[in-house]
């Protein structure tokens, strides 16, 4: 398999860290969404994934998934060990809540493609991206602050999807200097993760694009 990603991206961030923690390899493919106008307008790329984002995964015969969560699904259901989810199906719904909090309520409006429409269509200065930028990630985290538990990770002793999602946006979030002490929970999972060999090896810092 070939992961096509960046190191900063928080969407392909999300599947190194499943791959990381199913300990599955794969060859990483880098995808320089700034250098030359943005790699993943070019071509070849946009032949392979038509929406010009990242994350997209290759498998062995060739087909391409894009789309964090449709990958997370994929590899969840081709390598349930570790399970990325309860077997109880409210328990699963609670984890995928929290999840879509990230995917689809905080990390939608601080995209590269909106924080850019933000600058150059819209004419706003940096300030007023960073102020859009910490509006949604504390109206989101605010929820996930009360929705997860008061030990271990989001949902217990062992990392699941919801940390999956949780974690890089706690990495974009400080990028952008968003306040977070209002979160002892989410800095809790933070802290946590910080310990576990699959999430420092999924780190930005960690990548062999990092800058």
């Amino acid at each position: 398999m070939r992961l096509f990603t960046y190191w900063r991206s928080s969407a392909a961030y999300r599947v190194r860290i499943a791959l990381a923690l199913k300990g599955i390899a794969v060859e990483q493919v880098p995808v320089h969404l700034v250098r030359n106008g943005g790699e993943q307008h070019a071509p070849a790329y946009r032949a392979l994934n038509p929406q010009e984002r990242v994350p997209a995964l290759e498998l062995a015969d060739g087909t391409v998934l894009i789309q964090s969560p449709a990958i997370l699904d994929y590899l969840e259901e081709t390598h349930p060990a570790p399970p990325l989810l309860p077997t109880d199906a409210v328990a699963r719904a609670k984890v995928r809540s929290v999840a879509a909090i990230i995917g689809c309520d905080i990390h939608p409006p601080n995209n590269s493609s909106q924080l850019a429409y933000l600058r150059q269509a819209l004419d706003q200065d940096e300030a007023a991206v960073s102020a859009w930028i910490a509006r949604w990630v504390t109206d989101g985290f605010r929820a996930v602050e009360a929705l997860i538990g008061d030990e271990g990770y989001c949902f217990g002793p062992a990392p699941g999807l919801a940390d999956v999602f949780l974690i890089p946006q706690l990495y974009s979030a400080r990028r952008f200097d968003v306040p977070l002490e209002t979160f002892p929970r989410i800095l809790r999972v933070e802290a946590l993760a910080a310990t576990h060999p699959a999430f420092a090896a999924a780190h930005p810092a960690s990548q062999p694009d990092a800058e």
